[in-house]
């Protein structure tokens, strides 16, 4: 492997702990003990993924992680003591594409970062084709472009597979586990939350009115189907 991966935390105890497992996987391991190192690393070393704790004095994990989205979009993962599912929410609502708890499990956590890495390699393929849903909504998976009634929706990444996994399987039901194994990975066999929290980012961005979808349906306690169609430009 010729990855780097970026260590942010102020307990050293934890960067040795985490920096001697990944460099046994055969990482490049780089650290920081603040957010404003880890802004100073992130230009520098061009890390391909950060592991960035949230409770960090002078400027903590949240505001390093909006700083850093200004000059990049490299993957990363909070590592962090506070697990209560509104940190978990803001921290993905920030751009942060994972959430692993302190105490972890060390093998949990490079498994997940080998996940994230997958995901951030993979590009999947819209076989070049230009999908009209209706008027209102136009979806280009070979130019990765979605417009919304007239405007171009921007798209974060996993939201980008999501909706690939919905469209390209229109009219069939997706069960959560299904969607968490495509899209994210196995490793998140048991994490619901994730799915839920990105289709309701996936309908503020392409639905008219996302408390009353008429893209992305739920099927109470199993999963989620994208409206039937058939059309294509």
């Amino acid at each position: 492997m010729d990855e780097t991966i970026l260590i942010v935390d102020d307990e050293p105890r934890v960067i040795q702990l985490v920096q001697t497992n990944l460099e046994m996987e055969g990482f490049r391991v780089v650290n920081a003990a603040s957010g404003y190192q880890a802004l100073e690393k992130v230009s520098k070393d061009l890390p391909d993924l950060v592991v960035l704790d949230i409770m960090m004095p002078e400027m903590d994990g949240f505001e390093t992680l909006q700083r850093i989205r200004q000059i990049s979009q490299v993957p990363v993962i909070f590592l962090s003591v506070r697990g209560q599912e509104l940190d978990q929410v803001k921290g993905l609502d920030l751009g942060a594409d994972d959430y692993v708890t302190k105490p972890f499990s060390i093998k949990e956590l490079v498994s997940r970062m080998k996940a994230v890495l997958r995901r951030t390699r993979a590009k999947p393929s819209g076989e070049g084709q230009e999908v009209v849903v209706d008027d209102e909504l136009r979806i280009d998976f070979n130019q990765r472009v979605v417009v919304a009634r007239g405007q171009e929706v921007r798209l974060r990444p996993t939201e980008y597979r999501l909706l690939y996994q919905l469209v390209t399987n229109a009219g069939r039901l997706l069960t959560h586990g299904t969607l968490l194994s495509r899209v994210w990975g196995p490793e998140y066999r048991d994490e619901d939350q994730y799915v839920r929290l990105y289709i309701n980012y996936l309908r503020r961005k392409i639905e008219k009115d996302p408390k009353n979808p008429k893209y992305i349906l739920s099927e109470r306690g199993l999963g989620y189907r994208f409206k039937g169609f058939g059309r294509r430009a």
